[in-house]
């Protein structure tokens, strides 16, 4: 063997090596076989602190069940523009401690509670005035934040009571192949507390998580994987040289011109 074909065989290992460390798997669930069921958790988000909920109140006689309905509110302002501004239903805003104030029933404590249990509840408390009253809950602040390594990091707006993690990722265009399928991070907040997980999508297990359904203002983060992070290292490094090479090709530049200067006096 020559020197040649030894530093060929030398170079191909190390390409092999660097390779290998820098594996990535792009598929979500790797170990989930190819047909069987999954229990179903439940999905229905747990109403917090500053939630804003949309709640309507009907019934065959509307105005046996107009008392249990927060009038339209005009957003427009003094601006003559404004004025022709359409009519809006009002929210309920949940409190500091979990309450809320309800036409006829006063304060209400719902913190804690999912919206078809207090649709239940209202319904309950409502059937004491009403026949058969029609109560529909939803909250108008569900949101999720997606960042890190995905295609379009961003703020989802969900529309119903049900989102997964998938689905999320999937409204940020999905994670880059520079992404840690096994390392997303979801911060949540329960009773006041900010709360974490570390899921690992390649693992089937993620599907029985309780942060595989997504609750409101939940932020979930790709890590960055390895080359990733030193092409970060890589670039930040360059460009402290040029940085550096520009200083001294600047600083020998005036002292160049001031010599000259000299010089010519």
């Amino acid at each position: 063997m020559n020197f040649k074909q030894l530093v060929l065989l030398v170079l191909l290992y190390v390409g092999m090596v660097s390779c290998s460390s820098h594996k990535n798997n792009l598929t979500y669930f790797m170990d989930l076989q190819d047909s069987g069921t999954i229990p179903a958790d439940s999905y229905l988000p747990k109403i917090q602190p500053d939630d804003e909920l949309v709640i309507t109140v009907n019934s065959e006689q509307p105005l046996a069940s107009a008392p249990y309905v927060l009038p339209l509110y005009n957003p427009a302002v003094k601006d003559e523009l404004m004025k022709s501004s359409t009519p809006r239903m009002q929210t309920y805003l949940v409190d500091t401690d979990g309450y809320i104030d309800f036409p006829v029933l006063g304060r209400m404590k719902v913190a804690g509670m999912t919206v078809e249990e207090l649709r239940d509840d209202l319904i309950a408390k409502i059937s004491k005035d009403i026949s058969d009253p029609i109560v529909f809950v939803d909250m108008a602040n569900f949101t999720v934040v997606v960042a890190g390594e995905v295609a379009t990091p961003k703020v989802v707006k969900v529309s119903g009571n049900r989102l997964t993690i998938l689905e999320a990722l999937a409204e940020a265009g999905d994670i880059t192949p520079y992404g840690e399928r096994g390392n997303v991070l979801v911060i949540r907040e329960i009773d006041g507390k900010r709360e974490y997980q570390r899921l690992d999508l390649n693992k089937a297990e993620t599907l029985l998580s309780p942060y595989y359904y997504m609750q409101p203002n939940d932020y979930v983060y790709v890590s960055p994987n390895t080359i990733r992070q030193d092409n970060a290292r890589y670039n930040q490094n360059n460009a402290y040289k040029l940085s550096v090479i520009s200083t001294i090709v600047s600083a020998a530049s005036v002292i160049a011109s001031l010599v000259i200067a000299l010089t010519i006096k």
